[in-house]
Formats: structure tokens, sequence, C-alpha cells
């Protein structure tokens, strides 16, 4: 379902908000460990390439999604033509919605120990990509950073798949904070799996979600291995800063004040008094001095701030004196509209909180596919002519 609606539907009786101070946007988080990986010659295999944003048909390339959520990377490799053959996830939530979305997909609904690849995937015929990311909480600097966070450990089940399936290429995501874990060591354990799993060509890049056209700004790390020691591409930045879509762009045409539930269009109810809290909140600011992760109000005519569910008290609208709708958070994920979530209003907003972007993981598939068209036809790799891309200057 597309809504259709003018601007003034998403400003009408908008309160005033009045800033108590102004605090400046932090642009560009992780920016060390971006130009750090960049300048990193060591990585011979990463190159950053340009891709076509033409409609993709079904390309006949297949790929199955490790910890695949509500289905964002699903949604986002789908869109580039690939077919996805299976998933695995463990919320039953995010399964519902991952089946509600992929009907024709084969779902594990259970833990991914229990995955049995060949099993799963009798008669799919070869699975060309391998894709997923491992819960980050242990990661992400949002988090405790535990190193012995036994949640740490699941992406050795993930390499465990990749040994079964053989795929020709993998892409690994997660938050940009599990590079600097334990020092660097849960990161050298990472590429050590890789390697002891055959895929000993890996390559890491930071990439930010605005820099693709997500009206979002939210980094993460890519890892991208292949067997046969061929160049691993990644989408070119498409925007500079200057040019990131803002907040207004993916929440226009969409009720201020209606809710649409049919369509996940739904957010926490205010009391009056809550209302005149959020109306003192400046952008960049948080209803709670104690709390910095929640109830903080975004940033007019900027990308919004990275979204996190936060058990409803999501992000802060930034003209109106309310949170975010699912809606919204999943419209600034690049979730189109006719996606829906399974469940009630917070776990929506749980499922849309830990999604990867779609539109990341569609030009993460769009940058890959020339390299893939050419292992099936027995060709050179095309990245090697743009092996220079590799240390060119990027936009920030």
């Amino acid at each position: 379902m597309v809504i259709e609606a003018t601007t003034e539907s998403l400003l009408l009786d908008v309160p005033a908000v009045r800033p108590v101070r102004q605090k400046k946007p932090r642009l560009g988080r992780y920016e060390g460990i971006r130009k750090k990986l960049e300048n990193d010659t060591s990585d011979t295999a990463r190159v950053f390439v340009d891709f076509s944003e033409q409609v993709p048909q079904p390309n006949g390339f297949q790929f199955i999604d490790l910890f695949c959520g509500a289905g964002g990377m699903t949604c986002g490799f789908t869109r580039a033509g690939y077919t996805p053959k299976a998933a695995v996830e463990i919320v039953p939530i995010a399964c519902d919605t991952h089946h509600r979305n992929f009907p024709k997909c084969r779902l594990h609904r259970g833990p991914i120990q229990d995955f049995d690849p060949a099993a799963a995937l009798a008669g799919a015929g070869e699975i060309h990509l391998v894709v997923g990311g491992p819960p980050c909480q242990g990661f992400s600097v949002a988090g405790f950073r535990n190193p012995k966070d036994e949640r740490n450990q699941l992406f050795r089940e993930f390499m465990r798949v990749v040994r079964t399936v053989k795929p020709w290429f993998v892409v690994m995501e997660n938050v940009p904070g599990i590079l600097t874990l334990a020092s660097g060591a849960f990161y050298r354990a990472i590429m050590e799996a890789f390697a002891e799993a055959g895929y000993p060509t890996v390559s890491v890049a930071v990439l930010e979600s605005a820099n693709y056209g997500v009206a979002q700004l939210r980094p993460r790390a890519i890892f991208i291995a292949n067997r046969f020691g061929r160049c691993n591409p990644y989408p070119l930045p498409q925007l500079t800063p200057d040019r990131y879509r803002p907040i207004e762009s993916a929440l226009h045409g969409l009720p201020a004040n209606d809710r649409i539930p049919e369509i996940n269009h739904e957010w926490t109810r205010h009391s009056s008094e809550m209302e005149a809290r959020l109306a003192k909140v400046p952008p960049g600011g948080s209803l709670y001095e104690s709390f910095f992760d929640a109830w903080k109000r975004q940033y007019p005519g900027l990308p919004s701030m990275t979204i996190k569910e936060n058990h409803g008290g999501t992000h802060v609208h930034p003209h109106l004196n309310r949170v975010l709708s699912a809606r919204e958070m999943a419209r600034l994920q690049t979730f189109p509209d006719d996606f829906i979530f399974c469940g009630p209003m917070k776990k929506a907003m749980w499922q849309i909180g830990n999604a990867v972007p779609p539109r990341l993981a569609e030009v993460i598939g769009k940058a890959l596919l020339p390299s893939l068209r050419a292992l099936a036809d027995k060709q050179p790799d095309p990245c090697t002519a743009t092996a220079e891309w590799r240390l060119m200057e990027r936009p920030a």
C-alpha cells in the first residue's frame, strides 16, 4: 500500500518547537575506522565499482540469508534481481514477517545451530551468495562491547554454513564497532575464520547508508569474500554529505496525526503532559539527560539519526511532538509501504530497528553482479581493470 498525500499532511497542525539548546549534528561517525581501512594497502582485493541503477530482472543468481530478521537483506538482494532460496531466523515474530513477505523462501525457524543446509537446500541448485549478519549486540558501541558475549560467537555458525554451501561470494554485515572490539582481536578472528572456511580473499569496508540515498545515517561494516582469488567489489558511493537525503524526503506523504495500522503507521500514545515535555526537546536533544540513546529529536533538513527500537521510545519526529511511527521508521530504513511487519507496534519497531536497510543490501548486490556474471561465463575478473579505484579518494 503506497500512501499518496500532500506535503501539508506531514506538517499539519505542527506545534511550535522551541529549542532549549541546539546541538550540532554528528556526521561521519566511524570516520576514523573507515579511513584507516581505506588506507590499508594490504587489502588488495577490495575495489569500489560503479553499478547500474536499471531495474533488474531475475538474474539467475541465488542466495541464502542467515540471521535474516524481518528480511532487510533479503528485500535488498531481491530488489537487485537475486532469488532467495533459504533463510534462518530464531525470533518467531521476525520469522512471521519474513514468511509473509517472502513466502517462497525456505525459512528455518529456530537456532542456526539446528540449521542443516544440505536438507534445507535439497533440489535448490547452486547457491551463489551467502549473506547475513550475526547478532551485533555484543559488538555495538551502544552496547557493552563484551568480548565474552556468547552472541559474538554466532559468526562461527555463519561460517559453518558457508563451508557447507560453498557459495561463490559471501557478504557479512555488522556494526563498525566489531572492527575494534577487544583491540581488534575479534576482527582478526573473523578474518581467520573466513580463510579456514576456504575464503582467504576477504575484504572489509565501512559503508555509510546515506551515501546511497538512504535518508538515515547508518554506517555498517561489510565483509565480502570469494573463493576464487578475485576482487571483492563494493558499491561506489553516490552521494556526498551535502547531498544526503533529508529525513523529510522519507516521511513525506504519511499523515501526521492519523494512524494507519494496516501499514504499521502507529506510534506510542503520549499524554498531553508528555507532548508538552517533548515540545521542549530541541533537535539533537533527548527527553532524558541520562539516557541519550532514545527519545532524541531528529534534526530537520538532515538525514535521520540511526534508527533504533528502544521499546517504543524511538527518536522524536523532527516537526511533531511525538515519536516516529513504525512505518516512518520503515521508510527511513527504505522498506516499501507494502512490506508489512507482523505483530504489535513495539514488535514491529524492534524488527525495523534491527534490520539492514534494503537499499544498502541492494547496491551491494548490484555491485557484485558483474563479477558473478563473469564467473558464470568463465570470463576474467571485470574488477581488475578498476583496481586503481581501490585507493582513490572517495566522498566522505
